[in-house]
């Protein structure tokens, strides 16, 4: 299932470690996304996501 969703511009792996996550985990926080979907949740996703860019954490 992970497979059939289109890749987007942001995830919850962009918000929850990047870089410092697991594949494992990665792939844990993809099928969750999967399971959990909603608009509200895309929108608070992408607002997380300039946090995490002006922060910075666990890009390398």
């Amino acid at each position: 299932s992970r497979l059939l969703v289109k890749p987007g511009i942001t995830g919850l792996w962009q918000i929850s470690g990047r870089s410092d996550l697991s594949q494992e985990e990665a792939e844990h926080l993809d099928v969750s996304y999967i399971q959990n979907w909603s608009i509200t949740g895309d929108l608070a996703i992408l607002l997380k996501t300039v946090s995490a860019v002006i922060r910075g954490t666990g890009s390398y």
